[in-house]
């Protein structure tokens, strides 16, 4: 080690211990610095095994609650839902599958299990095991307008094809919305109010549960962020959930109705394609058909328009305007922009349900 390098280091040292025992003795401590300095020492170890015996503790609740889906060609993860065996995961483990092998945390043999329904659109998913055996139970599923930027985040699912595995980290955001691929097994979708996580999210964790230190399940882990300069890997520590919120409205439904009939989804009524301009660069969304009776055409829309604009927010592909109804509700009231044989244009659109 450079010697000029290891004496700043050793005095930006001298200079922090000497602050800490300043801030000791601002609350109080007699002066004495030895008997200061061991209650330090013994602190630290003990605030760690208080932290250790919460992910154990975690651990052993949750994970009875957490199981392995295979079907005929992709492998994922699941979280029991009830009692009666219903399993939530994301629609894009299940894709066009109807029968499924699920392997519990206590057991290695798999047992056989039916798709209930699937919902691409919030790409999530409900299959029922055929038998509930011994040691498996339902997971609670947290309150997602509790969950905080900070929060310690446990993941649990079978990444890579390794059962019953764990990772942590942190809530890093919410509220984010995110767009799925198309491709590789994506559904495409456009997800809303997304919780951002620093615990490890691989292939095989979707469908698991990001769960808190109260060993509530608060999100579903669905997807990792890609980085197109590192040639669309994956974004170390940035990881993306399903919210609990949206996981019980739509698992509730599957189960009680066997379908989703309450998507909470904004939809315009329209089928759309991105245009681009002279420069071949995105410049907004031509509505290519009107629904009958839909949104879109109560307004006024028609064939032909370009879409510009919803609210404040710009639109140029059709990624960009699935993000901007993302963040608005069926039944709102918002302004769109757009383009008509060359003239800018606007109306005022009520929102259908997707």
């Amino acid at each position: 080690m450079d010697v000029s390098r290891r004496c700043a280091r050793l005095r930006a040292v001298a200079r922090v211990t000497a602050l800490g025992c300043a801030a000791v003795a601002l609350a109080g401590c007699s002066g004495a610095g030895a008997p200061v300095q061991r209650t330090a020492r013994a602190a630290a170890p003990r605030a760690a095994a208080d932290l250790e015996s919460d992910y154990r503790r975690v651990i052993d609740d949750v994970l009875p609650s957490v199981v392995q889906i295979q079907g005929a060609d992709a492998l994922g993860s699941g979280v029991v839902y009830d009692r009666e065996g219903h399993v939530v995961t994301n629609a894009h483990v299940v894709g066009d599958q109807r029968s499924f092998q699920v392997t519990t945390a206590h057991s290695e043999d798999p047992l056989p299990a039916r798709l209930v329904s699937s919902y691409p659109e919030q790409d999530l998913a409900v299959v029922k095991l055929d038998r509930v055996p011994d040691g498996v139970r339902a997971a609670e599923f947290g309150d997602s307008a509790k969950v905080a930027v900070g929060q310690i985040v446990l993941a649990m699912g079978s990444p890579l094809g390794l059962s019953s595995s764990v990772t942590q980290g942190i809530v890093s955001a919410t509220g984010r919305t995110v767009t799925e691929g198309g491709s590789g097994g994506g559904t495409g979708a456009t997800l809303a109010n997304m919780v951002q996580t620093s615990a490890a999210i691989n292939p095989g964790n979707s469908g698991g549960a990001l769960v808190n230190l109260d060993g509530q399940v608060i999100g579903i882990p669905t997807l990792a962020a890609t980085d197109p300069n590192l040639g669309d890997s994956a974004a170390p520590g940035i990881g993306f959930a399903i919210p609990a919120s949206m996981v019980k409205t739509v698992a509730g439904q599957i189960v009680e109705q066997g379908e989703v009939t309450d998507s909470g989804r904004a939809a315009l009524g329209i089928t759309g394609r991105t245009v681009v301009d002279s420069g071949y660069r995105a410049a907004g969304v031509a509505v290519v058909e009107v629904r009958d009776g839909g949104a879109a055409q109560r307004a006024g829309l028609r064939s032909g328009d370009v879409i510009t604009k919803v609210g404040d927010s710009g639109i140029t592909t059709i990624t960009s305007l699935a993000e901007a109804l993302a963040a608005l509700r069926p039944g709102d009231r918002t302004k769109v922009t757009f383009t008509r044989d060359g003239d800018e244009r606007t109306a005022q659109v009520t929102l259908d349900e997707q």
